[in-house]
């Protein structure tokens, strides 16, 4: 199964792309989308064009997204939630199902700690895919998402099994 996870933000929208099968994760690609133009409108235009680009290039399954962190300047987390209605619009635009996990639960999913560093998070990131080298915090963030998501998978899919054994046993 192919995971896309997205951190998003107006200036720079992280994403990547991890392959789960079984208990073997690897990432396949992860980037950042860079947001241009003066007007809000083209940044968000840019956003879904790029977004769109990745979408289609690494055809993933299925889409999480970190919710949004809500600060006490209202102006910015309402431009963080446009641009966070770009991601949550091209997967559905694809017919992928899109799941969203709050920021702790993802810090706490990659680090086992709900108020680890972005630097925790991006080490723990490299650590988990064996990657060499340095990525973004955006790029590291979004891999964060997307491996949450994988556990929770994981998770629920056992849970389902478990339940539907259960009930066959009855």
């Amino acid at each position: 199964m192919r995971i896309m996870g997205i951190d998003p933000g107006l200036r720079s929208t992280g994403w990547g792309v991890i392959e789960v099968d079984g208990h073997h994760t690897v990432g396949v690609g992860s980037g950042v989308i860079r947001s241009s133009g003066e007007a809000l409108a083209e940044r968000l235009l840019t956003i879904y064009s790029q977004l769109t680009v990745v979408v289609e290039s690494y055809a993933p399954d299925q889409v999480a997204i970190e919710q949004t962190f809500v600060s006490r300047d209202g102006a910015s987390t309402l431009k963080l939630g446009h641009a966070r209605g770009i991601a949550l619009l091209v997967p559905a635009k694809a017919r992928m199902p899109v799941h969203e996990y709050a920021p702790n639960t993802v810090k706490k999913a990659v680090t086992g700690v709900g108020h680890a560093s972005k630097q925790q998070v991006a080490y723990m990131v490299g650590v988990l895919l064996a990657f060499r080298g340095k990525i973004s915090v955006d790029q590291s963030d979004a891999l964060a998402v997307a491996l949450t998501h994988a556990a929770y998978g994981r998770s629920a899919g056992v849970l389902r099994t478990s339940l539907a054994q259960s009930q066959n046993v009855q």
